[in-house]
């Protein structure tokens, strides 16, 4: 039998801290709601499929490219207290941030679901801080010296339930009242709260033994 070392208790931290991750709101979610407006709910659902399949490459990356190092203390320590100041500076960045507009433009130009996936999928892959952000999100949650291919599976499933299913909602309200996601006061509330969320997981890390 396959060993897994992700406990359940983590698995389910995992996929809250994902859940409110992927609701705050960012390119990612402006575009899968532009999407959506302008060219209907499955470009929408593609979109999100493309940004759900960037976020499982960058987590490949992350988890076998830290496996590798997770045996040298010094740099294991290293990337945590990194990685814990990143998280620290995100969320205080989250408190202070003016929520995103939403821009809303009404088209009837044509486009492909192949075209929807492959924008969702750069939007999410251009963003060469979401390595450092999956490098640093990880290690709480697994231990990387002992990853098995079983634990990759989980955690992708995690990713495409907990990403997947909020960008999928996004989707689904913005199709049902097109302009719900202008009011800024809606983005403020969960800045907040994922911003809080971010300072606790940079401090569960940084006194994580």
């Amino acid at each position: 039998m396959m060993n897994i070392s992700l406990t359940f208790s983590s698995a389910i931290a995992l996929f809250t801290a994902m859940v409110i991750l992927a609701s705050i709101p960012s390119m990612s979610v402006l575009t899968v709601s532009t999407r959506t407006i302008t060219h209907g709910l499955t470009h929408g659902i593609w979109t999100a499929m493309g940004i759900v399949s960037g976020d499982i490459l960058f987590l490949i990356v992350a988890i076998y490219g830290l496996s590798i190092f997770a045996g040298i203390n010094i740099f294991f320590s290293l990337i945590k207290y990194i990685g814990a100041l990143y998280l620290l500076w995100l969320g205080l960045s989250l408190w202070r941030k003016t929520p995103v507009n939403q821009i809303l433009v009404k088209s009837n130009e044509k486009s492909s679901f192949i075209a929807s996936f492959l924008m969702g999928f750069v939007i999410t892959t251009a963003d060469l801080k979401a390595i450092l952000f999956y490098l640093s999100f990880l290690p709480a949650f697994l231990d990387l010296s002992s990853v098995s291919l079983m634990d990759t599976f989980i955690i992708i499933l995690i990713t495409i339930i907990a990403v997947g299913g909020i960008k999928f909602i996004y989707a689904f309200f913005s199709y049902k009242t097109g302009s719900v996601l202008k009011k800024n006061n809606n983005f403020k509330y969960i800045n907040y709260v994922a911003g809080t969320m971010m300072i606790a997981i940079a401090f569960f890390l940084l006194f994580k033994t």
